[in-house]
């Protein structure tokens, strides 16, 4: 018997050594790493128009952005599948991931916001009528939101499988309708009309959900309240990437028309004053 027995304490043998402690460079074909994450692939997507360097990461960074946007539409696809089987912590999980890369997406904004009006202009005309106002994956978190139009499917008719999908999704109850028929499930005063309401319209803020978040922040504090916070910070983020958009888009083309026929910053203006979550902003002045 060790000395370290007699007291109680095992003796844990130490893990060993490696006998090469270099890692394995030969795997006879495509490495593991290629095979899971497709590199090649993502780095085959860069075909600029022009011979301009920058152009190279305006493609780059929108690039990125559509891949955080389809990640942020699995979180909230995945949070409101938890709140349907009344799992706020599961969907809470979710939400605050999401905030994360809400804030990674916000900061792709700089490589673009630092360009001058020369070098954006210096292969702007090669994106044509592209406009990241067609993204359907970017519709598809607005809808998730409970941000509804259905002229918003129009761009997309030309592309029958991902019209079919945004149709779907604008159909489905958004994020926040589920949230609040789970606060009714909970036993919370959620109007009829707001429950039966179509939820392929855009949401009606309403003063009874107002109050209904007014006594959930007014309570002890407990799981609800921690979803409404998360579902906060959701909403904060997302209006700041939308204000990080139009402050780049205002430096580095000033007030012209947009891409794609849209009216360029007046347009984004008028998206960065909508409120995401209505009453979970207004519901704290009343308690």
């Amino acid at each position: 018997m060790t000395a370290d027995q007699h007291h109680g304490c095992p003796v844990t043998a130490a893990p060993a050594a490696p006998s090469d402690p270099n890692p394995k460079l030969d795997f006879g074909g495509t490495t593991p790493y290629e095979d899971y994450v497709h590199a090649s692939v993502l780095h085959s997507l860069q075909r600029t128009a022009t011979k301009e360097p920058l152009e190279m990461s305006f493609l780059v960074v929108t690039q990125v952005m559509e891949l955080y946007f389809g990640l942020i539409s699995f979180e909230w696809r995945h949070a409101r599948e938890r709140l349907r089987h009344d799992d706020v912590p599961g969907a809470v999980a979710a939400l605050r991931r999401s905030t994360g890369q809400l804030q990674a997406l916000r900061a792709a904004w700089r490589p673009i916001s630092r360009m001058t009006p020369r070098e954006f202009n210096s292969f702007r005309d090669s994106l044509g009528e592209g406009s990241g106002f067609q993204s359907g994956a970017y519709r598809h978190l607005e809808f998730l939101l409970g941000e509804k139009s259905a002229s918003m499917l129009v761009p997309h008719r030309a592309v029958p499988a991902l019209h079919a999908e945004l149709t779907a999704a604008l159909a489905e109850p958004s994020l926040y309708d589920e949230t609040l028929a789970l606060l009714a499930r909970r036993g919370h005063p959620v109007p009829a009309e707001v429950l039966d309401r179509d939820p392929a319209g855009a949401y009606v803020p309403s003063p009874g959900v107002e109050a209904v978040w007014a006594g959930v922040y007014s309570a002890e504090p407990g799981e609800l309240t921690e979803l409404g916070e998360a579902l906060t910070d959701v909403a904060e983020e997302f209006t700041r990437w939308r204000h990080d958009h139009l402050l780049a888009t205002r430096r580095a083309m000033g007030a012209k028309a947009g891409t794609g026929g849209s009216a360029g910053v007046a347009w984004l203006e008028k998206r960065a004053q909508r409120t995401v979550f209505p009453e979970l902003w207004t519901a704290r002045s009343h308690v």
